[in-house]
């Protein structure tokens, strides 16, 4: 596999010389900057072989990086193993930025080539005006690897297929009549969407286009009289044609997108620059005002209606009927000494297929045993796999997709004799955790002002995560979704009720073990007083949290309430849909501490 990489690396270096570039950026994403892509846009996997879902590679004619963050350091420095490629650690002091490493290695006067339907508006925009000054120049038009790919993987062809109102709560048509208004509002004519979640969600419409990401690859344009859908004819069934012509959706070639952006009638479009590709900007008419924007979608889809939120919590029920006959199987078959982290993935996975409504996995299962749970987002591979043993930590991180909702949940499970390392890291994190679960905020608040109490028990004792806290969840869309989120760095989003958001604090020592407790946690509202509106957070997963790891005198009454209070919901929610030996082993696992 390294001999490889570096024929890739030695064929693009041959092509960027041929067009007289320096140097190559190549990033994660696709023409729609998703997080998680379709395999015809995974060219920075291919060309270093790191498998990460974040991280950029740096191409120029005699050195290469990767940049990633701290999620996957220690599986990037594995992957990245006699390939020619430099790792540089994202989001720490001494690592430079891509755009100042990129001015250290280029001359004055040389050319740097970027896919443009690869990057955003504002990053192609930043790294120009970064430039400048060096007279280096940025060409956006060159997409390498349908030259150097050989037997590239093409798009996706699978069919969409339509999303039920009585899972979505409001149909399509009503979306677009309530987006409509916004931009009215807005002072704006139309508005281009290319984030993929949002056309899912608008249209009610969802695919298998991307691994564990129900979404279609397409574009929406939404003006005042049209609503214009670009996705490959090959893609629609004559049933979704004809739900499409119901909510009065007019379908074009997902080719044709900057063709119509080019000729647009109309005075004012509304886009998101950090949410559309370059290349797409740059075909606007000139004569139309593009005003920089929030797409009003975002916060409609991220604020559950009641429909989602009934749906949310039957998903909970089964995904921890699933967990708990899984956990159970784990607790006997372990100290058979046959198991690995690939092996219980796979059970896991049949546990959950014979759910209600089961529509696959969420994201692959992060299963992580010892000094594999330190690496942030670990994949077992054959080679690496372990095999689990009565001793230490396994960190399992997994969710599902439901038509009825998404979720994601990881459990730090202890399979025998603990360290008292260990069990002081795990009641730490699980001290964050609950924290978080309990606090109560006034309207007006963000995830950065909370994030803090998620770690104050680490930081008190000089330990740390570098991750967020917490996420968005689709509703059976993308496990990770905005607007909101719970992290260091601020987000000016505020906490509404009716979001979907995980809380899911950690520690990471290289070589030794990691630690997560993750569950999922709606905004509720919870008081109103004289100093205003506050909230509260509504725990929707249930499963229970292994307690053998706790240090119990390290956690205050209040805490041992609220995990006692949880596990009793769990118990009360969880057992009328077990055997009553399953039921009983459940007892064992949420009794009072």
């Amino acid at each position: 596999m390294r001999q490889n990489i570096v024929s890739r690396i030695d064929s693009l270096r041959k092509l960027l010389s041929e067009k007289g570039l320096s140097a190559f950026i190549i990033p994660s994403t696709d023409p729609h900057l998703s997080e998680y892509v379709a395999s015809h846009w995974k060219s920075r996997e291919w060309i270093s072989g790191f498998t990460g879902s974040a991280g950029t590679v740096v191409v120029t004619l005699d050195k290469a990086g990767l940049w990633t963050d701290s999620r996957y350091f220690l599986q990037a420095a594995e992957q990245l193993e006699n390939s020619g490629i430099t790792l540089f650690k994202d989001g720490l002091p001494e690592t430079p930025s891509i755009t100042n490493w990129l001015a250290s290695e280029l001359k004055d006067g040389e050319s740097l080539g970027i896919d443009g339907k690869m990057f955003s508006v504002i990053d192609v925009e930043d790294m120009k005006n970064s430039f400048l000054k060096r007279n280096i120049s940025v060409d956006t038009s060159l997409d390498p690897f349908d030259l150097i790919w050989e037997n590239r993987p093409a798009m996706p062809q699978d069919p969409a297929f339509i999303y039920e109102t009585k899972y979505a709560g409001v149909a399509s048509l009503d979306k677009i009549t309530q987006v409509r208004e916004k931009m009215k509002n807005a002072g704006v004519e139309s508005l281009l969407v290319s984030t993929l979640d949002e056309i899912a969600w608008m249209l009610n419409l969802r695919g298998n286009d991307v691994k564990c990401n129900p979404v279609v690859i397409s574009y929406l344009l939404i003006t005042k009289y049209h609503c214009d859908f670009f996705i490959a004819p090959e893609k629609l069934t004559d049933e979704v044609k004809e739900y499409l012509l119901s909510q009065k959706v007019t379908i074009k070639n997902y080719s044709e997108i900057n063709s119509v952006l080019s000729q647009l009638d109309v005075t004012t479009l509304l886009i998101n620059p950090a949410k559309t590709n370059f290349d797409a900007f740059s075909a606007v008419n000139p004569l139309c005002k593009i005003v920089r924007g929030n797409s009003p979608i975002a916060l409609l889809k991220a604020v559950r209606n009641e429909q989602e939120i009934i749906g949310i919590h039957a998903a909970m029920i089964r995904d921890g009927v699933a967990l708990v006959k899984f956990l159970r199987w784990l607790e006997i078959a372990v100290p058979a000494g046959s198991e690995t982290e690939l092996s219980i993935d796979e059970k896991l996975h049949e546990f959950r297929a014979a759910q209600d409504l089961y529509m696959g996995e969420s994201f692959d299962t992060i299963a992580g045993y010892k000094e594999h749970g330190a690496i942030v987002h670990y994949s077992a591979t054959p080679e690496s796999s372990s095999i689990l043993k009565p001793e230490g930590f396994l960190l399992l991180d997994s969710g599902a997709q439901y038509l009825d909702g998404t979720t994601d949940i990881t459990r730090t499970i202890a399979l025998g004799r603990l360290t008292e390392e260990e069990k002081i890291d795990y009641t730490l994190v699980l001290k964050g955790h609950i924290a978080i679960a309990t606090c109560k905020f006034p309207y007006g608040t963000r995830g950065a002002q909370i994030d803090v109490l998620a770690r104050l028990a680490l930081w008190q004792r000089g330990m740390n995560y570098l991750h967020g806290t917490g996420h968005g969840v689709g509703h059976f869309l993308s496990v990770h979704e905005g607007p909101q989120s719970i992290r260091l760095n601020d987000v000016p989003v505020l906490l509404l009720p009716g979001m979907l958001t995980s809380n899911e604090p950690g520690i990471y020592k290289g070589g030794r073990h990691g630690i997560r407790i993750e569950n999922l946690t709606l905004v509720r509202r919870d008081v109103e007083t004289e100093f205003g509106e506050f909230y509260r957070f509504e725990t929707v997963t249930l499963c229970p949290i292994c307690t053998e790891g706790i240090i119990k005198t390290l956690l205050s009454d209040a805490e041992i309430n609220w995990l006692n209070d949880y596990h009793q919901l769990v118990f009360d929610r969880l057992s009328p849909y077990l055997s009553e030996e399953e039921s009983l082993w459940l007892r064992t696992k949420t009794i009072a501490i």
